[in-house]
């Protein structure tokens, strides 16, 4: 047999959705504000084409040639690794925090060391296939 709380489940489900319908409506208002800056926008501002307005602009150079330049992958390997070693080092200040305050030092501080053995496992791993090598 159900005990029984008390609470009518389809009041509680009113009161549920009617939270939620605050939200929604804020993400109405957000869109309509969004939608009506653009339009405005749109119809402000001046509409004047001309040939040099519509000439692509690069760091002040005229447009020659064709548009495709050659880019080694190596850069996108050291944005990439720059780019996972900027995101791990977030996780080391919360980590640092942690560590001064509670009486969970110890815990964290393994923890810490297992995270940084992965990043360091990682980083030979790519040493070692010469992913970092730039000849």
């Amino acid at each position: 047999m159900r005990e029984s709380t008390g609470a009518d489940p389809s009041v509680v489900a009113a009161d549920y959705f009617q939270s939620y319908s605050v939200v929604g409506l804020l993400a109405v208002v957000g869109v309509l504000f969004v939608a009506v800056a653009f339009g405005a926008g749109r119809l402000l501002r001046p509409v004047v084409p001309t040939p040099e307005k519509l000439l692509t602009y690069e760091c002040g150079v005229d447009p020659v040639g064709e548009g495709w330049a050659h880019t080694q992958v190596r850069y996108y390997v050291y944005a990439f690794l720059y780019v996972i070693f900027a995101v791990d080092s977030i996780f080391l200040f919360p980590w640092a925090t942690v560590f001064a305050g509670d009486g969970y030092g110890a815990t964290t501080l393994v923890e810490m060391f297992i995270f940084l053995g992965f990043l360091a496992v990682g980083l030979l791993y790519a040493y070692k296939k010469g992913v970092l090598a730039w000849t």
